[in-house]
């Protein structure tokens, strides 16, 4: 079974695609970069990406929160149905309306689906946007202290990974988190004692985080969007654990003290 990773160069994709191939399931990398390409702005990638695909793991790209996001999860289904896909596993988002919009469209698709429903990944502080913040010692968002069941990334590959080459877990629905609640604060003092030095959370207003943040080399329209996103999601509608992990793994998910620790390297100054 040849399975389609589309992000899989992003941060759940390539790990997604690394346990694949270390259990020799052939994988086809869906990014702009592959042979061939896919391109989630360019809808003539497509077919050729999907052609002789069993299986697709599905992480849209910049996330379902965005507009554009449903249309293109309800072309792109369409299209896995015709071309022959028997098995879709969705990457979806905690909380996020339009999130769950394009869960249904692939619930109605008639194929093998799985979503796992994430909250806010764990390696947003050591590979995404919030590292350089972590690296100045400052984290400054526009939000509440609210708190969040950060989740890690390497629990979501595992559990996407055995839905896409285990049986039992067609039709199932996995929301998965952390296995306790952190406010930003709380993150600050786990960062600080697994970095040993001090790091602080600070809230912002909108326009200051867009200010920081496109001074960061952000785009302006990313930094728009993240902005939207906060105001959406980060308003304490998460603050609540779920199991997803232990059902689907039979195992709990990893802590962020834990997750902290293993990633301290990546916020070492050179």
């Amino acid at each position: 079974m040849t399975t389609l990773v589309l992000g899989g160069t992003g941060k759940t994709g390539r790990r997604v695609a690394d346990r694949l191939a270390a259990l020799d399931v052939p994988v086809r990398i869906g990014s702009r970069s592959a042979e061939p390409g896919f391109d989630w702005t360019d809808r003539a990638t497509w077919a050729p990406a999907l052609e002789g695909v069993d299986a697709v793991y599905v992480a849209y790209y910049p996330d379902l929160a965005f507009p554009g996001a449903v249309e293109d999860i309800e072309a792109l289904t369409a299209l896995a149905v015709r071309s022959g896909v028997k098995r879709l596993v969705l990457l979806s988002g905690r909380g996020e309306p339009q999130a769950e919009a394009s869960e249904r469209i692939m619930q109605a698709s008639g194929l093998d689906w799985t979503i796992v429903r994430c909250g806010w990944f764990m390696q947003n502080f050591s590979e995404g946007y919030l590292l350089e913040a972590v690296l100045d010692g400052v984290i400054a968002l526009p939000v509440a202290d609210v708190a969040e069941p950060f989740v890690d990334v390497d629990d979501i590959a595992d559990v996407a990974v055995a839905a896409l080459t285990r049986d039992g877990h067609a039709g199932r629905l996995y929301e998965l988190t952390g296995p306790r609640l952190l406010t930003f604060t709380d993150v600050a003092a786990e960062l600080s004692r697994a970095t040993g030095r001090q790091i602080t959370y600070v809230p912002v207003t909108a326009e200051q985080y867009a200010e920081g943040a496109i001074a960061h080399g952000v785009p302006e329209e990313e930094v728009e969007a993240l902005n939207g996103l906060f105001a959406e999601v980060l308003d304490g509608r998460n603050a609540h654990l779920s199991d997803g992990v232990q059902q689907a793994l039979g195992r709990p998910a990893r802590d962020f003290a834990d997750y902290a620790r293993a990633n301290a390297d990546a916020w070492a100054r050179p």
